[in-house]
């Protein structure tokens, strides 16, 4: 059977993700199937490392097949994982983060990555999730605007209703968080 007339035979994620809610299991197996390989790339965004990333691509599994049955289909079912996702990654790094600091390991020099080639996103996420923890410890209703619409990159509209507030709230909170973390990046060790 050809690509095409494979791809019409597989329901569409929306509609699969809203018959999971609703209870149908074989519904479930479809959505999570069809939703590993965004997943993956979604926690990639977040996560500098491969395996990190599928480790909290795992998680993100789990808590979609644990909380299926809360999504509503009031927005898009996209938009309700891309929650999921950043959740999952944020704790996934704390986590991390934590396993780190209680149980250091001594660098070892001939296997430590060489500056020169190593990639400057991959510090850079390190940076961000460093200050989206520092963001939610000290202005934790800042933390979801920025999440929805600079790592989430969800327009407007969708982030603000997502998040629950007017626009217009949205759009001020999401510019004071932008304004909060621009000194942190960089700096976040």
């Amino acid at each position: 059977m050809d690509r095409l007339r494979a791809q019409h035979l597989v329901p569409p994620t929306e509609d699969l993700a809203r018959a999971a809610a609703a209870g149908d299991p074989a519904a479930l197996d479809s959505l999570l199937t069809q939703m590993w390989p965004e997943v993956v790339r979604r926690c990639g965004r977040f996560l500098p490392c491969r395996e990190d990333a599928e480790e909290a691509a795992q998680d993100v599994l789990l808590q979609v097949s644990r909380k299926i049955g809360t999504f509503e289909g009031r927005s898009r079912f996209s938009t309700w994982l891309y929650t999921v996702v950043a959740n999952c990654c944020r704790q996934k790094y704390r986590e991390l983060k934590r396993r780190a600091a209680e149980s250091p390991t001594p660098i070892e020099y001939d296997l430590h990555a060489d500056p020169r080639t190593t990639s400057v996103i991959v510090g850079s996420r390190i940076d961000l999730l460093e200050a989206l923890d520092r963001l939610e410890r000290e202005h934790p209703r800042l933390v979801e605007p920025l999440v929805y619409r600079d790592l989430c990159q969800l327009d407007y509209a969708e982030a603000a209703e997502r998040a629950g507030i007017p626009l217009g709230t949205f759009k001020s909170r999401l510019h004071e968080a932008r304004r909060q973390i621009r000194p942190w990046l960089g700096t976040a060790q």
